[in-house]
């Protein structure tokens, strides 16, 4: 892994994708030590989160992490989901960010040195191609230690860095001996795509 210290870094997260990847690894990502993390690394100018909300719900057990990260050092990108039905009759809900977080990439890459994109997605290939093309670092944070593996192997060949999550639980991970997570609701939360979406309680009341 390796960043300039000169450098002006963004990341852009996929936050159902992040939670997925995190998942599937087996732990918690601490959202605090995550951004200490790459303020560390260079000059850290915005952390961008995306996720979709289903707003109809009198509760969204995401929007406790949302308030925390709005509170945080995070940017926080939202949409309502929308619901329809496919060609079987069956209820769907769609809550893909990719637009969104493709035109925001591209709008702020003037100010940006390095763009640090937090998924796995090979949808994000081509992205990846037009920030480099306008002289971009693109660094690509998702995992090969599943099967099958998180990260599209296009997406990964594209970026001029892959990162592999799994390399930085020990920096980012949410301490497994401090307190409990907060007890929200019953059952536990789920975020969007039925996942749900980690942050350390300790830091409720903290600022980054």
């Amino acid at each position: 892994m390796h960043f300039y210290s000169s450098e002006r870094i963004a990341l852009f997260i996929d936050g159902a994708n992040l939670y997925a990847t995190a998942k599937s690894l087996g732990f918690d990502i601490d959202y605090k030590r995550l951004l200490a993390f790459f303020r560390s690394k260079g000059q850290l100018v915005r952390a961008l989160y995306y996720t979709a909300l289903a707003e109809e719900q009198e509760y969204s057990s995401i929007r406790p992490l949302i308030d925390w990260l709005d509170y945080n050092g995070f940017t926080m990108v939202t949409k309502p989901t929308k619901e329809f039905t496919d060609s079987t009759g069956r209820r769907k809900v769609k809550g893909n960010m990719d637009i969104e977080l493709a035109v925001d990439a591209m709008r702020l890459s003037d100010a940006l040195d390095h763009i640090v994109l937090f998924s796995g997605d090979g949808d994000f290939r081509s992205l990846v191609s037009a920030l480099q093309q306008k002289g971009k670092r693109v660094s690509i944070v998702s995992t090969l230690q599943t099967q099958p593996p998180m990260v599209a192997d296009e997406l990964r060949r594209q970026a001029d860095q892959f990162i592999d999550l799994a390399d930085l639980e020990t920096q980012i991970c949410r301490d497994p001996g401090g307190r409990p997570q907060r007890d929200m609701r019953t059952p536990p939360p789920r975020g969007n795509h039925g996942m749900r979406e980690s942050f350390h309680d300790d830091d409720l009341s903290e600022e980054v």
